[in-house]
Parts: structure tokens; sequence; C-alpha cells
């Protein structure tokens, strides 16, 4: 057995003042509670809450206030994210892994801002994988990333068995979000950590799935601290006979004899996406709903300048089929 304890904490989170100290001071609760808890793991953009304004450089002392604490109680952070403020003067969702001895070792940057709503927000394009010794491979995703499972893949066949995942949902999907966190569990046989915040850091609802779907735990609308000892014996055990001695999904993928060609973006496979307009808010007023009319019919856009030969080559076929 090797049991790791992380203990995720779902907090209020007020959007125009700091809650840098009210981190700082559930650190002091979760370890007074739960002394034995070995990594905490904070909501999306906990500190300062959701509004872009006040994005800083990396690294600051906000960060490392955060070293000191990690340091003092001799536990792994992640202190959620921050927006951080690049020298470009573009703005990234940014995380920070902070050891024991109060060191940053990984940082991360959103892959996925949740557009068109995040507009502004700068996409970041490394993985984050990092080792706990003597335990095990951890990565890290920040909240709408999971929707695209391409993400998990890539960090678990890197060997990651933990996927830690701040979230800041406020919104009526939170039961699509997770229904997607125990699916990726399920189908990267690994642990989920998905930390949500309340208030302006979303409606709660934290999770904790094992790698068979299981879930360990989930939080309600308050206030919660949740220490969970995880095993990644358990890990490796299913990924070695399958789910429950089943579906043994990640030999499958690495044995399959099927290539993607939709991952070749010159390869047309995906002439279908380029016929579903621009990525925009939806607008109100339209017989349509929220979606908005579209004036142009399928066919009408073949004649257009802008429509790729992708988009032509699938909407001809398309039309020939009806």
């Amino acid at each position: 057995m090797t049991p790791f304890a992380i203990a995720g904490i779902q907090m209020h989170v007020a959007a125009v003042h700091s809650n840098v100290e009210a981190m700082r001071h559930r650190i002091e609760i979760a370890m007074a509670r739960f002394p034995w808890t070995q990594m905490i793991l904070f909501s999306e953009l906990a500190p300062f809450g959701p509004l872009d304004q006040f994005a800083q450089p990396f690294p600051n002392q906000v960060i490392d206030q955060f070293c000191i604490d990690a340091r003092r109680f001799g536990i792994w952070l992640i202190p959620g994210s921050m927006f951080e403020k690049a020298p470009d003067g573009r703005i990234f969702n940014t995380s920070v892994v902070i050891n024991p001895e109060g060191e940053i070792v990984a940082r991360y940057s959103k892959m996925f801002p949740f557009r068109p709503y995040e507009a502004g927000i700068s996409a970041g394009t490394e993985f984050c994988v990092f080792d706990v010794p003597d335990v095990g491979r951890f990565g890290l995703s920040i909240c709408y990333d999971i929707w695209f499972p391409e993400t998990t893949r890539q960090l678990t066949s890197q060997g990651v068995e933990v996927l830690l995942h701040p979230v800041l949902t406020g919104t009526t999907d939170r039961d699509a979000e997770l229904a997607i966190a125990r699916a990726t569990a399920a189908q990267f046989q690994c642990y989920v950590i998905d930390v949500n915040g309340l208030g302006a850091g979303g409606v709660g609802r934290s999770l904790v799935v094992d790698p068979t779907a299981t879930v360990l735990h989930q939080s309600a609308g308050q206030e919660d601290i949740f220490p969970i000892e995880i095993d990644l014996d358990y890990v490796r055990r299913q990924r070695q006979t399958g789910i429950k001695g089943l579906g043994q999904v990640l030999k499958s993928f690495r044995d399959r004899e099927a290539d993607f060609p939709v991952y070749d973006r010159a390869s047309g496979a995906d002439a279908y996406l380029h016929t579903l307009g621009p990525l925009a808010m939806p607008q109100k007023g339209s017989r349509l709903g929220v979606h908005g009319d579209n004036p142009r019919s399928a066919l009408s856009a073949l004649t257009e300048p802008q429509t790729s030969s992708a988009q032509v080559t699938y909407l001809k076929e398309r039309s020939a089929t009806e």
C-alpha cells in the first residue's frame, strides 16, 4: 500500500478583495484538525477571485507567503490558481505546486480558458507533471481543461496517477462536470481530486473519485475541509488487471491499431467542426433561443470566400446524403 493524504478545501471566495489570509487560516485549521495531511489543494482562482483586474506578475509576495506555509507545516500545497500578468501583457490562469520545503517545483497555466466567457485570458501550452518522492506521479489541470480528454490522456500517458483539478464552477453545468470527473477517473484509471469554491468561487460540490469511478467524497454547498487518504498502489493494480478486473483501458489505448487523423489539423478530418460558426457569446431574442439565428444555410456557406476547403468537402458530402 502506498497511502497519501490529500485535503481539499472548499471555501467561500470573494470577488472584490483578497482571500489569501482566509486561505492561510484554513490551512492552519486543516493541519490542526488533520495533522496527518500531506497535501492541500484549493479551488481555482481562490486567492483573488474571478476578476482578472487583480492579475499580477509571477512570482509574487502572495506565493512567497504560501511557500512559507508549506514549509511551516511540511506539506505539498497547491493554492488554487490566480491570474498571472506576463511581461508581454498577456494574462494567464496559473497555478503553482509548492513542496514541503517551501519550493515551487512546478507551475501550470490553464490550457482551455472558458471561452467565450473568459475572453482575454491566454491559454497555456505546457503540461504539468510532478513526482512526490516515494509516493507517485501527479498531474494538474484546471477546470474546463477536464472537458477535453486529450489533456488527461497526455498526463496519464506520462504516468500520472492522481489528477489534481481545482475548479471555479458557479454555473448550471456543475452536474455535467461531476459526470466528467467520474468518467475521467474510469477512462484513465486515476484518482481525480476536484475542488470547487463557494460564493464568487463556485457552487461547491467538490468531489474525490477513485480509479474505478467510485465517489469517495462529495461536498455539499457549504464550507468543507475534506482529507482523503488515497492509495497509489490501488491505481497500479487497476491499471494492471483492469477496472474491477475488467477494462484495461490504458493498455488497450497503447496497443490500439487505429490512428486518429482528427489530430492532424491538415487532414480535413475535422471539417465538420469548421461549420459550427465562431466561438462567440450566445445572444438573446432569437426564435432559436440563446444560440441565435443563423441567416446562412449550410449550402450558402459554400459560396463564401472564407469557407475552407475542408468545410466545402464536408458540406458537399452532407448535402449529397440529405
